[in-house]
């Protein structure tokens, strides 16, 4: 690729800027909040803004994405402003509080309190995105990567320098056996964070005479070590809580 660039510079002078893909890293929470309160109120003149709402927040299993209920009773939040309720909790949840899309996540509308002039669908949406913004910052958020399904083929000579290759990169060895229909070939398999694989290609190809190759799928989230989590949140400006 650098080669390629540089003569796309020399010959078209062309100059051309390259960066490692962005990893698409997610949030989730480690503990709940049982009620936390948003109040909207906005009075500009002639009609104002008023929405209020309490809700509770848990986490959820890994891969159970995100769940919205309400147990409102009596009609203190009236059924029409609801869906409004779960706009601003899905929109807020789009960017947490460490300023990636959260995930794994259950909110449950439990109470409220409404006006009969004033309220409106946008109160309500910024009174559940208020209560998301105070309620996520006790839920102790937490980082989660993607991590990827790796099948690394390369002949037998080099397997044990895989070995190390994927251990070095924070894997996880799955197994290795021989590759079919490939004599003299190994293909090991791993779990192994993508964000340690973007050169990974480089690395292999210098282990194994330019010759070993890979396939990966993406496999599940992880959280991501604390002392990382720490210069990632460096470099995106985000700060834990």
């Amino acid at each position: 690729m650098n080669l390629a660039i540089d003569r796309l510079n020399r010959k078209y002078n062309l100059p051309m800027g390259t960066h490692l893909p962005q990893v698409p890293y997610k949030e989730t929470i480690r503990q709940a909040a049982a009620s936390v309160h948003g109040r909207y109120k906005h009075q500009s003149g002639g009609h104002g803004q008023f929405g209020d709402v309490y809700l509770s927040i848990k986490p959820l299993p890994r891969g159970d994405g995100f769940a919205f209920s309400d147990t409102i009773v009596g009609g203190v939040v009236p059924k029409q402003y609801i869906p409004s309720v779960e706009n601003g909790v899905r929109e807020y949840l789009d960017h947490g509080p460490l300023g990636f899309p959260v995930v794994d996540v259950a909110v449950t509308l439990t109470n409220g309190s409404y006006h009969n002039v004033d309220s409106s669908d946008m109160a309500f949406k910024q009174a559940a995105r208020i209560a998301m913004q105070e309620g996520m910052l006790t839920c102790h958020p937490t980082l989660l990567e993607p991590i990827a399904l790796v099948e690394i083929s390369v002949p037998s000579l080099y397997t044990s320098n895989v070995l190390k290759l994927v251990t070095g990169r924070r894997g996880q060895i799955l197994g290795y056996d021989a590759k079919a229909d490939w004599p003299g070939w190994d293909v090991v398999s791993g779990h192994v964070p993508q964000a340690e694989m973007q050169t990974m290609i480089l690395e292999l190809r210098s282990l194994t005479m330019g010759v070993g190759f890979f396939k990966w799928n993406y496999d599940h989230l992880d959280p991501v070590p604390e002392k990382l989590t720490e210069k990632i949140l460096a470099t995106t400006g985000a700060i834990a809580s």
